[in-house]
């Protein structure tokens, strides 16, 4: 309980008051668009949750363009068409961004087939026999005065 209510001021939002609009219903429409654009400065954050001023400027904006009549679709087109595809937290699926969503599955086959080479590489280096000494390699140990280490036949 005790993280819970030290770490619940991190989960604030970045909307002041200020920003609010009078209408609840305006202001959840807000919310829910602000909620799906990329905070351009911050990058991993939604406008919503930014401090950064442009992400203020960019709340400000949905909210006089809901104020003006605009339906949510017609904002979210208006921002996109301004700030491209990489305003939006979720980008649409397309030849440009195909590379973006197939990423998380291409560096999971990597990760996958990096395990199985190296468990295969590990298999074959413990089932690899053991190989007997040459007669070059037995001198060699005499001079440095080390007995005949080849391995029992087992």
């Amino acid at each position: 309980m005790f993280i819970a209510l030290v770490l619940f001021p991190l989960t604030a939002h970045a909307v002041t008051p200020g920003e609010r609009l009078a209408d609840p219903a305006l202001e959840a429409r807000a919310r829910a668009i602000t909620t799906e654009l990329r905070c351009l400065v911050c990058q991993n954050q939604s406008i919503d949750d930014s401090d950064a001023s442009l992400a203020k400027d960019l709340r400000v904006l949905v909210r006089e363009k809901l104020k003006e009549g605009m339906s949510d679709a017609q904002v979210r087109e208006y921002i996109h068409a301004r700030y491209g595809d990489f305003v939006l937290l979720r980008p649409p699926v397309k030849p440009e961004t195909a590379l973006l969503w197939a990423a998380p599955l291409i560096a999971l086959l990597a990760g996958a087939a990096a395990i199985w080479m190296a468990a295969r590489r590990r298999a074959s280096i413990v089932a690899a026999p053991a190989k007997a000494l040459s007669e070059e390699e037995r001198a060699r140990l005499k001079t440095l005065g080390v007995s005949d280490l080849e391995r029992p036949k087992s």
